[in-house]
């Protein structure tokens, strides 16, 4: 039941049409100086608390940029700077972004086998569905529905993410997809597809 639901789902979120405005790179670049502090100049943070944005899709950043202005994502940080941003600069700084090549990350090797076994089969004991039903066999996600690639995206961010979810601290997720999913999952189931997620290439 869950995955015809999941399906069903998803065909909805194809369909649904999003207005963004049509963002411009290079202009986007001039204006990416600040997010350079924790992102990286090229989207590639350092710090692996923080997401990579390099080669994420235009549209995911530029929703995730609208919900912290909105405050349907809250972020001490992050809801401070997407305050004073215009949909002109969210769509600049998210065409920028998207343009970038990601660098890769890498799975713990004693992860490997659990990771793999949820993010490619779910757990449908426990009612999880399978990552790849919306995040692809390649972690590329799917910008059309606003699904966010994940491919080498850092282990620790992912892992926050997903408890953020399951806490309903993050909460800005289509028809409650990721907190229906988090919410069963274990610390440790966490911590295993999260490092899968991040050798995902």
């Amino acid at each position: 039941m869950i995955y015809k639901t999941l399906i069903t789902v998803i065909a909805m979120a194809a369909l649904t049409s999003v207005s963004v405005a049509a963002g411009n790179a290079e202009a986007g670049k001039a204006k990416s100086g600040v997010c350079a502090g924790c992102h990286g100049a090229d989207g590639n943070s350092a710090n692996p608390t923080w997401p990579k944005l390099a080669g994420q899709h235009a549209s995911y950043i530029a929703k995730q940029l609208a919900d912290f202005k909105g405050k349907k994502r809250n972020d001490p940080l992050m809801s401070s700077q997407a305050t004073g941003l215009s949909e002109q600069d969210m769509a600049d700084l998210s065409a920028y972004f998207s343009k970038q090549t990601g660098s890769q990350g890498a799975a713990d090797e004693k992860l490997v086998v659990a990771g793999a076994k949820l993010y490619r089969g779910g757990n449908k004991k426990k009612g999880i569905a399978a990552c790849i039903s919306c995040h692809g066999p390649t972690g590329a996600g799917n910008p059309a529905a606003m699904f966010p690639g994940l491919s080498g995206q850092h282990a620790p961010y992912i892992e926050k993410a997903m408890k953020d979810f399951r806490s309903g601290t993050r909460s800005n997720d289509m028809n409650s997809m990721m907190r229906n999913i988090a919410e069963k999952m274990s610390d440790k189931e966490i911590e295993a597809v999260a490092s899968y997620i991040s050798g995902l290439h």
